[in-house]
């Protein structure tokens, strides 16, 4: 089938179209396309006015919807509205059409209906049935270049993908063809003005010198349009397939010179992977049959494989039939789609796991709290002590796996510093070797004048603990494990693990085993979370996300070469630091010191707010409660105590956080300290408070003598930290 394009229906600007027709005679159908690809503003403004609301910001600009949807519930009211469009010069990308709408047309038939008008719209046939094969569907509607199926029931992210991807195809073929008939007349008006030269040549020299004056200027526009174009185009012989001329893209793309390809065949040069495949498009080119954006694979020199959408057109050159092949990669652009779900993947685990930690901490604390309290109150003589012990250290085990989720996540607070990498590597030695086992002989190679990098301690340390589990895995019987340091420097384009270009100098952490080392399609899923090739209940799937997570959080990159058989080696790049390596902070131990002043304590969790009550209590401390911001203010003006330190929660119910609730007890009360706790902090204190760990922010879950500790230190400070402070005080 021919495309209207030629007799040009659509003379708009050449840019994407976003309008979308849906077809299904199902209203609820219509609803659902609308809630997936242009979503109602109301129901997002009224959230958007709510958080203005609560949280006490301006509200947010209205948001335009990304696709324009029409519906036609019948397919005799589509090929209308197709129609329509087309006069008023706004033509559909695409159309989702239903293959049963009774009583009139069927899905297939309306297709071809509009698809005589207009074959250049890309067409998504839903349907849950069988009722036409791909071969009935193919004899019914003429062509099926522009034709997907999509099968009930699907998921919203396959329809935003064909709604993108097919708008871009709807472009991309508009820009061809206009590229198309732009070189078909240009050969045509040469293959003219060279006709005219001929008989003009005959009769008088001076109309020869002109002829060849026009034949060079002519020559010159299409050798500058050919061999300037940005796609990659080649001419070839019909029937032999000899290419007869082709331009720098196409020798680009190939990775040959110019002379190994002109008077070659596609198949002598094994061009494309799939020849048969070849076959079929010129067997349709000699049919008259459009050849558009056929997806392919290119054998370019050597071992590299492109992909690329590909073209024919047929041209006529001094009289003898050629093809004009068009051959676009788009193999950047499928890495990028890949790399695109991937980014989704993490991004939505990461919401899951940063609101389980959230609530799991909760109940972390209380039973670390009550584990405390029973082992104060037994002592250690008492037979039950061992039992609150066991319990207090099943929950810091606990606690060890939520960090893991915050860090995968994100969402924990860190506490970057100028750090000495083969120092903390060294620290960690130890600890290592106790995770590998005696059977693992480890060894650790310090790179020399290795410069600092603005790291979180913990977080290399987790890093370290990680990696360690992983190649003690991978050798059951035994190996060896070699780590190492190295300042390198880097000038690279952007990979598949790692899409930014990078440049200068980083520092390598390098991780290498003996072990079994992986195939291809684990190195493909390996930093996917929850993935694991372990056991059920011997591996979280967490461990090499969470190393990819903190990585990332640095801005640095992890690669990996493995094969089986032939173990592992894992490379962690850091950016580094222009600053002298920090010195370690000292921990110094104090001696636990009660008081008398009144802590107000808002937390909306019961059992944890009890618990704190009864560790502030016993140390001496006046306490008083409530569950909510509000509740907690209206306390404070009855109270007839001054409140010297308020302890509270970040997150609270009726639409007061704990970074507001701060805010208006400061500002009745300059004097009063405030703690802030929280399972997770992403962002929550409010645009005057910064969260500082160990200054003014508990991280939950935390023991009991970390909070009366925490406390006595609070309120024995001379500074205030939930006062307004600048953002470069925070890491």
């Amino acid at each position: 089938m021919e495309s209207t394009m030629e007799t040009s229906f659509y003379t708009g600007p050449r840019a994407l179209n976003n309008r979308i027709l849906i077809v299904d005679d199902n209203p609820a159908i219509h609803a659902d396309f609308r809630k997936i690809l242009a979503p109602e503003t109301s129901e997002r403004q009224a959230v958007d006015k709510l958080e203005a609301a609560l949280f006490n910001t301006a509200p947010k600009p209205e948001r335009a919807a990304q696709f324009q949807l029409d519906s036609a519930y019948q397919g005799q009211e589509a090929l209308e509205l197709v129609k329509k469009s087309l006069a008023e010069n706004r033509p559909y990308a695409l159309a989702f059409v239903d293959v049963r709408m009774p009583p009139g047309w069927d899905g297939i038939e309306t297709v071809a209906r509009i698809w005589e008008t207009y074959p250049d719209l890309q067409v998504v046939v839903c349907t849950a049935y069988s009722d036409y094969s791909w071969e009935d569907m193919r004899l019914k509607v003429g062509q099926a270049d522009n034709l997907v199926i999509l099968k009930k029931p699907f998921y919203n992210i396959e329809v935003i993908q064909l709604a993108h991807s097919l708008t871009k195809k709807w472009l991309l073929n508009l820009q061809a063809n206009f590229k198309r008939i732009e070189l078909e007349e240009m050969v045509s008006r040469r293959t003219a003005e060279l006709e005219v030269t001929n008989e003009d040549l005959r009769s008088e020299i001076q109309t020869r010198i002109k002829a060849e004056d026009s034949l060079r200027v002519s020559e010159e526009r299409f050798s500058r349009a050919f061999h300037g174009s940005p796609v990659a185009m080649a001419i070839q012989s019909l029937p032999e397939l000899q290419f007869m001329a082709v331009n720098e893209r196409f020798l680009k793309l190939v990775g040959r010179p110019q002379g190994e390809i002109i008077g070659c065949a596609p198949a002598e040069l094994k061009l494309w992977q799939k020849s048969e495949q070849a076959g079929e498009w010129y067997a349709r080119l000699a049919r008259q049959e459009d050849v558009r954006d056929q997806e392919a694979r290119v054998q370019a020199s050597g071992e590299i494989v492109r992909d690329v959408l590909v073209s024919l057109s047929p041209i006529t050159l001094a009289g003898q039939p050629h093809a004009l092949l068009l051959v676009q990669d788009v193999t950047e652009r499928l890495v990028l789609e890949r790399q695109l779900r991937h980014v989704q993947k993490l991004d939505a685990v990461g919401q899951l796991a940063a609101g389980v930690a959230h609530d799991f901490n909760n109940v972390l604390t209380v039973i670390q709290g009550h584990a405390g309290l029973l082992m104060h109150g037994l002592g250690g003589a008492s037979p039950h002590h061992k039992s609150a012990e066991q319990v207090s250290k099943a929950a810091t085990r606990a606690a060890a796996f939520v960090r893991q989720l915050l860090l995968f996540s994100r969402k924990q607070v860190t506490q970057p510093r100028h750090l000495d990498f083969n120092e903390a590597t060294r620290n960690s030695l130890d600890m290592l070797k106790r995770l590998v086992g005696e059977n693992i002989e480890l060894d650790f190679s310090p790179g020399e004048s290795l410069p600092a990098i603005y790291a979180d301690a913990g977080m290399m340390e987790q890093i370290l603990m990680n990696l360690a589990v992983n190649a003690r895995d991978a050798m059951p019987e035994g190996g060896r494990l070699s780590v190492g340091t190295q300042l390198c420097w880097v000038d690279r384009a952007p990979t598949a693990l790692d899409p930014e270009p990078r440049h200068g100098g980083f520092v390598c952490l390098t991780f290498a085993d003996t072990g079994c080392g992986m195939d291809t399609k684990i190195l493909n899923r390996l930093f996917e979370p929850f993935f694991t090739t372990k056991g059920v209940g011997k591996g979280t799937g967490l461990g090499l996300a969470t190393v990819y997570g903190i990585a990332k959080h640095h801005h640095g990159w992890i690669e990996v070469e493995s094969a089986v058989g032939k173990g592992t080696t894992f490379r962690i790049f850091f950016p580094v630091s222009n600053q002298l390596a920090e010195a370690r902070p000292a921990v110094q131990e104090a001696e636990l010191k009660c008081g008398r002043e009144t802590v107000l304590v808002a937390e909306d969790e019961g059992d944890l707010r009890d618990m704190v009550t009864q560790v502030l209590r016993i140390q001496g401390y006046k306490v008083l409660t409530a569950s909510s911001g509000p509740k907690a203010l209206k306390l404070a003006e009855d109270s007839f105590r001054q409140i010297d330190l308020l302890v509270t929660d970040m997150v609270m119910p009726e639409g007061m956080s704990g970074g507001e609730l701060a805010d208006r007890l400061c500002a009745r009360n300059p004097r009063i300290k405030v703690i802030y706790t929280s399972g997770y902090t992403p962002g929550m204190a409010g645009k005057d408070v910064q969260l500082l760990e160990g200054r003014n922010f508990l991280p939950k879950p935390y023991s009991i003598g970390k909070l009366a500790q925490f406390v006595r230190d609070c309120l024995d400070t001379t500074t205030r930290h939930n006062c307004p402070m600048p953002a470069e005080a925070v890491a």
